[in-house]
Order: structure tokens, then sequence, then C-alpha cells
């Protein structure tokens, strides 16, 4: 179980710090002409805290399990990452908008989230 949670937090990790880099160091308008139509509907500081948030969520599924440090932090960040997906989700539906790769990674959260707690507990 453990080799499985480091295999799927890796990948989840790497694929949240760099959406969640882009969204916090580019501008909103140069996130909107590549793309990403949804950032139009919020403030750029909001979409900076979201971009951290999944820089945040990103490190938290490999260091606490990494270090043995709280290693409970790790199915905690997946649970937080998938709730903003979630979000994510609920934001491309009412746009209209492809919610496939937000659907997708919310559900591999939850995987990680629940493989996260059966291993740290």
């Amino acid at each position: 179980m453990i080799i499985a949670l480091w295999i799927l937090n890796g990948l989840l990790a790497l694929a949240f710090i760099m959406a969640g880099s882009m969204k916090a160091v580019r501008p909103k308008t140069a996130l909107v002409a590549s793309g990403m139509g949804w950032a139009d509907d919020f403030a750029d500081p909001t979409v900076k805290l979201i971009g951290i948030a999944e820089v945040v969520g990103g490190i938290g599924l490999i260091l606490p399990l990494l270090t043995d440090i709280a290693p409970i932090l790790t199915p905690i960040a997946a649970t937080a990452l998938a709730i903003v997906m979630i979000g994510a989700i609920v934001v491309h539906i009412r746009r209209k908008e492809n919610a496939t790769p937000s659907i997708v990674l919310a559900a591999l959260s939850v995987v990680s989230a629940v493989l996260g707690f059966i291993v740290v507990l």
C-alpha cells in the first residue's frame, strides 16, 4: 500500500505544484490568454491564492510522509486538494467547460486520502 501511495502522491504532487505555481506566478491576463478562461471570473488575488493552495497541498502530499514528521498531514493535504478540485469542477460546469481534468484530479486526491489514512493510521 505504501508503494502505491508514494507513486500516486508523487504524480499528484507534480501536477499540483506545476499547475499551482503557474497560477501563483503568471498574471491573470496571461492565464486567461493561455486558455484558462475561468480566471476571468475571479479577482487576481483569488487566482493567486488558488495557485498557492495547490502548491502547498502538493508539498503536503510528499513532505510529511518523507520526513516522518506528522505523517497524518499527507492524507489531510489530499483531502484539502480534493475539496479544491470539487470547487474547480463546479466552476467548469457552470462555465460549460470541460471538467474532466478536475474530475480526474479530484478522484485521485480522494484515493490518495483513503490510502494515506489506511497507511498512516
